[in-house]
């Protein structure tokens, strides 16, 4: 090899690495989006959603921007179940759940937290006619999430925002 050549090859391996430097890393872009709902304006976490979806097509291979785009369009549904957006966060969330049970490294305690959530929103839009139709499968999604991983946070919030939410529904 010429000295030349090991010349160009160096050059560009440091063009190469310096752009690839200043690509933002994905948990750098996440923070950044996931910052913008300290306060969380359904504005501010349609936003997030938009902003979690660009960073899956970037990173189309990892769960986190799904799992998180997931929970986000969630919340924005359960905290506006009759917005005119909230049906389509609906499908969206739940096309990123289907996208993630086919994801190898994909926790299945937060795929069935995802599950239980997404049926919760749907007792939440419509109690009267979902009640019953989704109570079993959400106690059951969460219970399984918990059963999976005990330690899974975001799975004993939602069960006993649902218990919660039952109760003060019941009148118990």
């Amino acid at each position: 090899m010429t000295s030349q050549t090991f010349k160009a090859i160096v050059l560009f391996l440091m063009a190469s690495l310096s752009i690839h430097a200043q690509e933002p890393s994905m948990q750098s872009l996440i923070r950044q989006s996931l910052s913008k709902i300290e306060q969380p304006t359904p504005e501010a976490v349609l936003n997030c959603v938009a902003e979690l979806k660009r960073i899956d097509a970037m990173f189309p291979d990892s769960i986190q921007p799904k799992y998180l785009m997931a929970v986000q369009s969630l919340n924005f549904s359960v905290m506006n179940p009759h917005a005119p957006q909230a049906e389509n966060m609906l499908a969206e969330a739940e096309q990123a759940i289907s996208q993630m049970e086919k994801m190898k490294n994909a926790d299945p305690s937060d795929i069935c937290t995802l599950r239980g959530f997404l049926y919760m929103v749907r007792i939440v839009q419509d109690p009267a006619n979902n009640g019953q139709r989704y109570y079993l499968d959400v106690m059951q999604y969460y219970e399984k999430a918990l059963k999976l991983n005990p330690n899974n946070q975001l799975a004993k919030q939602l069960q006993q925002q649902f218990l919660d939410g039952m109760k003060q529904a019941t009148g118990q």
